[in-house]
Formats: C-alpha cells, sequence, structure tokens
C-alpha cells in the first residue's frame, strides 16, 4: 500500500514510521541461507548453536535493524471479544464499522480475520479532498495491514485479523507501545514452531531475521550492498537470491556454519563509526539500550518467549561466561491462544509483571576491546554440544582444534546475577513419556512374540497387569495429503508391507481384565481369532488379499476364556507403563503386519517421507530443506519426543 503523506504524521506518533519505509520495498528470502540457520534454532535457549558458541536476534538487533521502539507496554490483549473485558466495549464488528466507516462484505470475512484485498481495494488511494477523519480511517488501514505483514505475518499469509482494533481505535496512543519486543516474541515463537520435525510453513518477520545475518557474518552475505541508511534492513532491499540449485546450496551454507570460527561473526557490527551516523539518535541513548541486556519476557498477546541475552554477551561487547540452565517455558510453547478468548495481561500475569519490572532483569555487562567466548566457555562448549550438521566426509573434523590464543587471553567471566521466573514444563509430554516409553527407555515390549513361539507358554505364573490394547484406528495424513485409515495410505494398492495392510473407518477396542490368563495357551488362539474377524467383509479393504495371521498353527481349548468387545473409547487407554513403545516410530516387531502396538508402519507410507519444508514471507511461497539437528548435550531436543506438539503446531 502506497505510504500517503497525510498519514505519516500518525505513524511517527505510533512509533511505526521507520518500519513504514521498509515497506515500499520488496523482500526476497534467501531460502537456502535461511533453511541452514533454521537446522541450527533451539527453542529452550532461542539461539542458534554454531560451532563457536551462541548467538541469536535480540532486542537490539530489532531496535537497529527494523528502527522500532523496545521500551514501552506488552502488546497484549484479547483476540476477539472485547466487549467482555474492556468497560463500555460493544461487540468487535461494531469497533470495526465505527474505525472504518462500513463493513467489509462477507466473501472477504473469515472468523475473527478480513482478507487483505479489501483493505488494498477500498484504502490503496487517498482522496486529495480527504478530510482529518478520512485520513485516520486510511491511517488505521494501513497500520492493520503494516502490523499484518511486515511484523505479525502468519501462515495464511493473506489477511488482517481484528486484535488491533483496540490498538488503532486510539492512534495517539500506540506509541506507548513496545512493538519490538512483541516482533521478537513472534519470530521467536515462528522459528520454534518450525524446529518441530513435522511443521512446514515458516512465518514472523523474516526481513529482520535474514538482514541480522547479513550484517553479523560477512561471509554470507552478498556482494554490492555497500550503501545503507536507517534503519539498516533497508541495506538488503534491493537483494535477489538466484532461484536455481537450491539444494546445492543448503549444503554449501551448511557447510560454510561448520566451518564457521568466532572470527568469521562480528559480534559488535552496530560500533562502526559509519553506523552511528545513520542511526536514530533515540536508538543510542541510555534509557532505550539498558533495555537491550535485559533477561526477561517478550509478550505477543498469547506468545509468551524468553530474552535470553545472558548466553549472547559477546554480542554486546562482553565475554561469553557458561551460561546457567535454560528456562523450561513447554508449558508456554504449548499456548496460541485458541480454546476460548482470554484476556492475557490476567491470564499471564506473572510474565506481564516480568516485563513490567524489566529494568530491574538487566544484567552487568563489562564491555572489553575484544568481545567473544571465554577459554571455559569454549572448553565446555566442545565437549558438551552437537556442533556440525555437515557428514564427516565433507571437512576434516576439528573437534580436537585446541582453543585459541586470543579466548585464552580474555579471561574469564562471571555469571550475571539476575531474576527468573519458576519453570512452567508441559506434563502432559512427562505423562506420555511415561505412558508409552521413550527410545531411550530400553524397555523390552515385544513380550507377546516372545510367548507366541514358546512352546509352553506358563502364561499363569506371569505377572502380568491388567491392561487394554488399542489397535490404532485413528485418522493419519500421508506424505502427500492422502488420508491413512488403520495402517495403509488411502488410494495405495495396500500390498507395499511384507505381509497384508487393511483399512477401516471403525475398530473397536479389546478389554482385558487383570484376572483373565493372558499367559494361558488359549489366550493366543482366540486373539489370532479375533484378528481374522477384523479382517472379514465387515471391513472396507482397498485391493488387499485374503487375510493370513502369522500366529503359531496350534489347537487349543478354549473352552475357558470367552474375551469380550466393548466400543471404542474417545479416551487414550491407559497403559500403566506396559508398553516402552515410542508412537513416533514404525513399529519393529515382526507382527507388525497384522498386530501394530504404535506408530505407522514406514511401508504403510508408500512412498518415501517429504524431505523438504515450505516456508511463506510476505505472502510468498519459498521453501527450507529439511534439516537435522543441533544441540549441546544438556538440551538435546529429540524430535521423536514432540509429535503431540508437532500436532498442535500444525
Amino acid at each position: 500500500m502506497p505510504l500517503h503523506d497525510r498519514i505519516i504524521p500518525y505513524l511517527e506518533r505510533a512509533g511505526l514510521y521507520h518500519l513504514a519505509r521498509l515497506n515500499s520495498h520488496w523482500f526476497w528470502l534467501d531460502e537456502p541461507l535461511v533453511s541452514a540457520f533454521v537446522e541450527r534454532w533451539r527453542p529452550e535457549t532461542h539461539t542458534f548453536h554454531m560451532p563457536f558458541g551462541e548467538c541469536t536476534v535480540t532486542l537490539q538487533d530489532v531496535a537497529f535493524q527494523l528502527g522500532l521502539p523496545i521500551d514501552g507496554e506488552a502488546v497484549s490483549g484479547c483476540l476477539g471479544e472485547f466487549e467482555t473485558y474492556i468497560e463500555g466495549g460493544r461487540p468487535a464488528w461494531e469497533w470495526f464499522q465505527d474505525l472504518f466507516g462500513e463493513l467489509p462484505p462477507p466473501n472477504k470475512v473469515k472468523q475473527m480475520t478480513v482478507h487483505f484485498t479489501w483493505f488494498h481495494e477500498r484504502f490503496s488511494v487517498l482522496p486529495p479532498d480527504a478530510n482529518e477523519e478520512t485520513v485516520r480511517i486510511y491511517a488505521r488501514a494501513y497500520i492493520m495491514m503494516l502490523l499484518s505483514t511486515q511484523l505479525f505475518g502468519d501462515k495464511s499469509a493473506n489477511r488482517v485479523h481484528i486484535r488491533w482494533l483496540p490498538f488503532v481505535a486510539n492512534l495517539d496512543e500506540m506509541g506507548r507501545y513496545s512493538w519490538g519486543s512483541a516482533a521478537l516474541a513472534w519470530l521467536y515463537r515462528c522459528m520454534c514452531r518450525v524446529a518441530n520435525r513435522n511443521v512446514t510453513n515458516l512465518a514472523g518477520p523474516l526481513q529482520l531475521l535474514q538482514s541480522w545475518i547479513f550484517w553479523r557474518f560477512p561471509s554470507l552475505r552478498p556482494s554490492g550492498f555497500d550503501y545503507f541508511s536507517f534503519p539498516l534492513a533497508s541495506r538488503w532491499s534491493a537483494y535477489l537470491p538466484p532461484n536455481d540449485g537450491k539444494e546445492q546450496r543448503v549444503i554449501s551454507y551448511r557447510l560454510a556454519l561448520d566451518r564457521m570460527s568466532a572470527r568469521d561473526i562480528i559480534w559488535e557490527p552496530y560500533s562502526a563509526l559509519d553506523v552511528l551516523a545513520v542511526v536514530h539518535p533515540e536508538i543510542l541513548t541510555d534509557e532505550h539500550s539498558r533495555i537491550w541486556r535485559a533477561v526477561t519476557s517478550l509478550i505477543y498477546f498469547a506468545v509468551i518467549e524468553w530474552h535470553q541475552v545472558d548466553r549472547v554477551v559477546p554480542q554486546l561487547g562482553g565475554v561469553q561466561h557458561i551460561p546457567e540452565d535454560a528456562l523450561n517455558i513447554d508449558w508456554l510453547h504449548a499456548k496460541d491462544g485458541r480454546g476460548g478468548d482470554r484476556w492475557f495481561p490476567h491470564y499471564y500475569r506473572d510474565w506481564h509483571l516480568h516485563w513490567g519490572s524489566r529494568l530491574d532483569a538487566v544484567i552487568s555487562i563489562e564491555r572489553v576491546a575484544d568481545p567473544g567466548p571465554s577459554a571455559d566457555y569454549l572448553d565446555w562448549w566442545y565437549r558438551d554440544a552437537h556442533r556440525f550438521l555437515s557428514p564427516g566426509a565433507a571437512f576434516t573434523d576439528p573437534r580436537g582444534t585446541e582453543i585459541p590464543e586470543e579466548a585464552l587471553q580474555r579471561g574469564s567471566s562471571q555469571v550475571p546475577r539476575r531474576s527468573q521466573l519458576p519453570h512452567m514444563p508441559d506434563n502432559r509430554r512427562v505423562e506420555r513419556r511415561r505412558r508409552v516409553g521413550t527410545r531411550e527407555s530400553g524397555r523390552e515390549w515385544r513380550w507377546i512374540y516372545d510367548m507366541l513361539h514358546e512352546d509352553d507358554a506358563g502364561g499363569e505364573a506371569a505377572d502380568v497387569g491388567g491392561h487394554r490394547v488399542r489397535r490404532s484406528s485413528g485418522r493419519r495424513r500421508g506424505p502427500q495429503g492422502a488420508t491413512q485409515f488403520g495402517g495403509a495410505a488411502s488410494g495405495t494398492t495396500g500390498t507395499e508391507t511384507a505381509g497384508d495392510t487393511f483399512t477401516q473407518t471403525f475398530t473397536p477396542t479389546m478389554t482385558m481384565d487383570v484376572d483373565d490368563q493372558m499367559g494361558s495357551a488359549h489366550f493366543y488362539s482366540d486373539f489370532a481369532a479375533v484378528l481374522r474377524d477384523d479382517a472379514g467383509p465387515s471391513h472396507v479393504q482397498v485391493d488387499a488379499p485374503p487375510y493370513q495371521p502369522s500366529a503359531p498353527d496350534v489347537v487349543f481349548d478354549t473352552t475357558a476364556y470367552h474375551p469380550h468387545m466393548t466400543e471404542m473409547q474417545p479416551q487414550v487407554p491407559d497403559f500403566q507403563g506396559q508398553y516402552a513403545v515410542d508412537l513416533n516410530q514404525p513399529a519393529g516387531s515382526p507382527l507388525d503386519t497384522w498386530f501394530t502396538m504404535g506408530g505407522t508402519p514406514q511401508s504403510a507410507y508408500g512412498v518415501a517421507p517429504p524431505v523438504d519444508d515450505a516456508v511463506q514471507v510476505a505472502g510468498r511461497p519459498t521453501r527450507v530443506r529439511r534439516r537435522p539437528r543441533c544441540g549441546t548435550g544438556s538440551h538435546l531436543l529429540d524430535p521423536f519426543e514432540d509429535a503431540a506438539q508437532d500436532d498442535r503446531d500444525d
């Protein structure tokens, strides 16, 4: 949308004028470069894990790159029902009609959002004879579009949420909010989501991320962009990355990052005289700059993230010490504002109070002439970090490299005192680990297979507790969007596995009481009979041959045992720790052709899993390549343990 001269004063009072200047350019994302950095993002620490240590985008970078105000009130409130929480408030759409003079047509409205095209068609050209009230209406429309595209773009990439109505209702008061901290919180959350292996879209202020990379890493920046002005992200506005050979470029960028040392990063790019000559004077004031050193919460409505600047002290001119353990905010990462409207300043009261007392969370950093990691930090990092993502054949493994001389000369640095809120772990993940186990638990789960092949079952003496077994009947999505039922992909031949797979629309749950003789011989005969009945004509089959069970061909006396069937329960059965099954792992039992304890067999996909992740920036679809993970020994993120989080994020 064009920037009219008459709405510039409103943007200046709102603290968004410098961001609006960036809006006149179309930023193109270097997809392979962003992909290589996405691989190194750690949700626990909100940092990129590099071979030489950690680095990240901080509030200082937001101030210099986008020119946004950092200090101020948190950008929060509620997402829809304003009349519930605001005194004298009216329904949201009545607000909309009062502020914009009309309502959008029904085909441009979806729930609490309005399509971009309506704003662009209705408010892109300001009439020459417009009165001041009309100018304010156009300023509101421009600000809502600016926030929804440049800072807080979501995966829809084409809609404006009406959460901004309470902010644009009083344009003169918009300058009291910390738009910079909200934008950084949203970038952190988007990066944390895309770190999950099944999330395929990346949103957020990606022009901030790419500009940060170019300013910090000279070897990765494009050549020929020597002129710059404020805000500093405008330096790369004309950059057009190549569009071919993306797979090879990802490998090349990954290898370049693996070969980096502390000499290849500019810890303080904003201290150069030519940079200080163009930045806005407010950026350099002590009242503004001290917020950069605050280890505090970052708030954007339901998004709460942690500004862990104590892990990247060299970016503020100090010597990096061995950091403290990261704050566990898994519970906050699971929150996205769904599940009913809330007034977030009350719902997240402790975190809002922590941001309110942000000046008390400012850490002390002793500036030195040569900032960087200390020798103690590098010794810890070399021992505990997973630093390299390229295969070993790509370059000589430098793990035995000695600590550089300049790190020894820096000396050590003490951990600064800082306040820290209590941990907020997601207990649902802990409960899931207790119930089904993990790949590292080492518990045996193939006991059914072992007992099926015993000559003398002797199960009466086995100490087997009561449990319920539920065969998989949930709907799953295949690698190309095909819906899967049971274990086979819909639309396939159903014969990809070594045995037979079948699809079904409904599967009962078999319940076994504590006093049932599970280890006895007649149990296995009836168990096979139940499976044969399940594969009968009452179930829908996809070109599958007649069902042939793999149970032993032995005749047993079944008069004493009568298993009973119950209808499927909507709740997940409580396995009570009986099975150490990772539900994100393909079942490994030889009997998984007819009995799957958990997970989806690899052969059920029919084709190889997808290797690419789609990324979207400002409405333009781009690609981020599938990546390995990296991290420290104490903060390793196992992607197979995050399926529940992946489902919520998707």
